[in-house]
């Protein structure tokens, strides 16, 4: 009897062991991990080609830092940007949908909401993100817009613009506290960079004037450099930023031929983008994050968060926007003007400053202040 109790005993005890080693392994997998999230099959649709040093290489550089966490595989497809490879947009998007092997399909700017929407519609079992555009948020519960906020960007060029022109030991720096913002046109996004460039400005330099301008195209440089001239020449701006697309580019001309002020970028880093010796004379660039917003997007899904037919707009506080502070803002914007911006993105970060925006105000703020700021 004796010995059928111990045999029994020890029947139990491995069962037991049985039990406890198939829910570790449930808890921590072989190595004593975590359980593994969702691996996403996702594929990158570039309306280009890499290379751009712009918004395709920010997206390819998220992925990548993505997959080399294991947290997904992708492919890359670049359908070329010319006229002739504009057919292919929508062929390719419909072809990747069509398959059914990808958890994601990304797409991004302007050039895209239109294919998107008629392959979205079509394949409504499809998950899409589209990074840089909004115009058909909720149209299809199966797309995902991520946009950027534009004002916390600005409110960092402008504290670190007015900090700048101060500073008359720096070449190019006259005494007058007057700065130049040279705007693709008179819109709610372009007024949202405005209101944010404004507001940091004058929180930096209550006594600044801000010489604003719209050269009514995203094309037209020549218009864009007759503008930044006037603005150097008749209003002694020292330091332009152009936010204008293409035509913004006619700012860091106008910059660079007066001799006598800087420019400063938009969107992605300048610096790395224009001619040699306009790069050299800009001092920094806004930057719209794609890579860290695809990341963030990630997060957001495993967390069990999800926007599925709205729009995510990602400001300072998710990586979504930013300002370059390597290279010339580093070389040559002295200490206290890059511990300035430093801070205005700290206190961003944590809620102390809470940066306007012209998205949805009907109350015309910025104008007033735009005019109140004029030289």
């Amino acid at each position: 009897m004796k010995k059928l109790v111990l045999v029994l005993l020890a029947a139990v005890f491995a069962l037991s062991l049985v039990g406890c080693s198939q829910k570790a392994a449930t808890q921590a997998p072989a190595g004593g991990t975590e359980p593994t999230a969702k691996v996403y099959n996702v594929v990158s649709l570039v309306n280009g080609n890499l290379g751009d040093k712009s918004f395709f290489d920010s997206a390819e550089s998220g992925l990548k830092k993505l997959a080399d966490a294991g947290r997904i595989t992708y492919k890359t497809i670049e359908m070329g940007g010319t006229d002739e490879d504009q057919p292919k947009w929508l062929e390719t998007l419909n072809e990747v949908a069509s398959t059914g092997d990808y958890d994601l399909v990304i797409v991004g700017t302007y050039q895209m909401p239109d294919y998107l929407k008629e392959a979205a519609t079509t394949y409504p079992n499809q998950k899409f993100l589209i990074y840089d555009d909004n115009t058909y948020v909720g149209n299809n519960q199966n797309v995902v817009n991520i946009t950027y906020k534009q004002n916390d960007m600005g409110y960092l060029i402008g504290v670190f613009a007015a900090n700048m022109t101060t500073q008359t030991t720096v070449a190019n720096i006259n005494p007058e506290a007057v700065v130049g913002f040279v705007g693709g046109v008179d819109s709610p996004v372009i007024n949202d960079f405005l209101y944010g460039f404004l507001t940091g400005a004058q929180a930096a330099n209550p006594d600044i004037k801000v010489d604003t301008r719209y050269v009514n195209s995203y094309v037209d440089t020549a218009t864009a450099k007759e503008m930044g001239l006037s603005m150097i020449n008749d209003n002694k701006a020292d330091i332009l930023w152009g936010v204008a697309g293409l035509s913004g580019n006619g700012a860091a001309e106008a910059a660079l031929e007066s001799g006598k002020a800087w420019f400063i970028g938009v969107d992605s880093d300048q610096e790395l983008t224009l001619p040699a010796e306009q790069a050299a004379i800009t001092l920094t660039s806004g930057l719209k994050n794609v890579g860290q917003s695809i990341i963030w997007f990630f997060d957001e899904w495993d967390a069990g968060r999800t926007y599925w037919g709205k729009e995510v707009r990602l400001g300072i506080p998710e990586g979504g926007v930013g300002v370059v502070t390597d290279k010339n803002f580093a070389k040559i914007a002295p200490k206290a003007v890059q511990d300035a911006v430093l801070a205005a993105q700290a206190d961003i970060v944590a809620g102390k400053i809470v940066v306007p925006t012209a998205i949805g105000d009907e109350t015309n703020a910025v104008i007033a202040l735009r005019d109140s700021l004029q030289p």
